[in-house]
Formats: structure tokens, C-alpha cells, sequence
């Protein structure tokens, strides 16, 4: 897989092959890197927003990479609140912006 935004080849650094996997961002088909966080998939698509907040409504994307900040927050497979630069990248996932707190979790039958 390649496009403009990801590091294929570096001087020093060694990238693995991966298997690129394919998910879903809003009912778009995209593809990434399996094992990757969420927000790099994205990131690496072009997608910068991924949470607005839930006082002001302002966009929210990948900030402290590291699950401190909750800016990244998405719905994954309609579970809320999930932190998109700390979840791996698993195929057939379904990832939508989460708008506020986001919807309620759904009851497991």
C-alpha cells in the first residue's frame, strides 16, 4: 500500500511488511495497516477530524498520541469513547466520528 503520507522507505529506520487490512471510517471503505493505531490509518487517509467536543462542538483529531489527551475519541463498531491513536487496527472495523460524549452504548444481547 502506498500513498503520499506514510513513510515506505527511511535511511535508518526498518518498516516491516505488514498486511493491510481493510475498515470503514462514516461508511467509507478505507484501507490500513493491520495493527496499526486507528488514527494513523486515518491520518494517513486524510482524515484529521475525528471527535468534536461535547460543550462547544469543535473539532477534536490525533493529538498526544499517547491516550492522555481524549481528543481522539471515535465510535468503533458502535462502542463509544474509544481512544483512536491507542486501538490497533483490526479488519472489517467500523469507525465513525464521535460527535460530544457520543451515542450510548448499545446493550449486548
Amino acid at each position: 500500500m502506498s500513498d503520499n503520507t506514510r513513510i515506505e522507505d527511511h535511511p535508518i529506520l526498518d518498516f516491516p511488511a505488514r498486511r493491510v487490512v481493510t475498515f470503514t471510517w462514516e461508511g467509507q471503505e478505507l484501507r490500513g495497516y493491520e495493527g496499526e493505531p486507528i488514527a494513523a490509518a486515518l491520518h494517513a487517509a486524510g482524515i484529521k477530524v475525528l471527535h468534536t467536543s461535547h460543550k462547544s462542538n469543535r473539532p477534536r483529531g490525533f493529538f498526544c498520541a499517547i491516550g492522555n489527551c481524549s481528543s481522539c475519541l471515535v465510535v468503533v463498531d458502535g462502542v463509544p469513547n474509544v481512544r483512536a491513536c491507542t486501538e490497533k487496527l483490526r479488519e472489517g472495523m467500523r469507525v465513525e466520528r464521535q460527535v460530544g460524549t457520543g451515542p450510548a452504548p448499545r446493550a449486548r444481547e
